[in-house]
């Protein structure tokens, strides 16, 4: 395990930010996520993408991931698997057993992984969006696997604080608002390469 996780995580790199509590420019997040996966594809040499979608509905502030999940799951995406709802959520009790769930079942897949983060207060209610794997718990203090060739996260509280508590108390209208931008960039990138196979 440790070997797979040196060999092949790649620290986050390139982060983009992306403020869904005002203009949020769905498009310009889904050209974004759609040249990340297309040079990821390429350099790996992979021909599929799953959507891994980290957190628990038990949590207002880490049901971020599950409720995109739901959101992606109701879409019937064509072209792409998603992992992590409300009904069967990827959270720190089960990450490594879906880890290996993908290792062994969709090798050849590019996985882009969605969490929800903390980060600088002024950032709170923003999307990132950048390549390399992110690290699940961090913000509580959890040292969890490092999962994804992309990540996606929003932001929902400051860093300044560590407490699991402090995710109870985040508003359920910010992160439904976040999962709704998200799952509207994913479904546009989708549109991209259905556009595409018809060329």
């Amino acid at each position: 395990m440790k070997l797979w996780k040196a060999a092949n995580i790649r620290k986050r790199e390139d982060i983009s930010y992306y403020d869904t509590s005002g203009a949020f420019e769905a498009e310009r997040f889904a050209a974004h996520l759609n040249r990340l996966i297309m040079e990821e594809l390429q350099r790996q040499g992979k021909d599929g993408v799953i959507f891994l979608c980290i957190g628990t509905d038990r949590s207002t502030g880490d049901s971020l991931g599950p409720l995109i999940g739901h959101k992606l799951r109701r879409r019937r995406l064509k072209r792409a698997a998603v992992i992590g709802t409300l009904e069967k959520p990827v959270h720190a009790m089960n990450l490594d057993l879906y880890a290996r769930y993908i290792r062994l079942h969709y090798p050849d897949y590019v996985v882009v992984a969605i969490d929800a983060s903390v980060g600088s207060p002024d950032h709170v209610g923003f999307a990132t969006l950048g390549r390399g794997a992110l690290q699940p718990g961090l913000g509580v203090s959890k040292d969890l696997e490092a999962v994804g060739d992309i990540s996606i996260t929003g932001i929902v509280g400051g860093g300044g604080s560590q407490d699991p508590v402090m995710l109870q108390s985040v508003r359920l209208s910010m992160v439904m608002k976040m999962a709704d931008c998200i799952c509207e960039s994913i479904a546009l990138v989708e549109r991209f390469w259905e556009n595409a196979a018809r060329i």
